[in-house]
């Protein structure tokens, strides 16, 4: 269960992190390849998408990595 935990983790980041390049190269007229599409909706769904992806993200990072890992090292030895 710790796994899926981690895994929920590292794909919250990974969304996170994809709406803050995402936002970050919008004003260099450049867009990453898998979020390309969300342009075509028009700008303030393309802002909505990337906030959402920001919020959403970072929320199953906080939510699902904040786990208290000392008891790990006890079940070890």
């Amino acid at each position: 269960m710790d796994k899926m935990k981690k895994n929920i983790a590292g794909l919250g980041g990974i969304m996170a992190l994809m709406g803050v390049v995402s936002s970050a190269l919008y004003f260099i007229d450049y867009e990453l390849r898998l979020l390309m599409w969300i342009d075509e909706w028009g700008t303030a769904a393309a802002w909505g998408i990337r906030a959402g992806l920001i919020v959403v993200g970072a929320g199953l990072a906080l939510a699902f990595g904040s786990g208290d890992d000392e008891g790990e090292d006890e079940d070890e030895e």
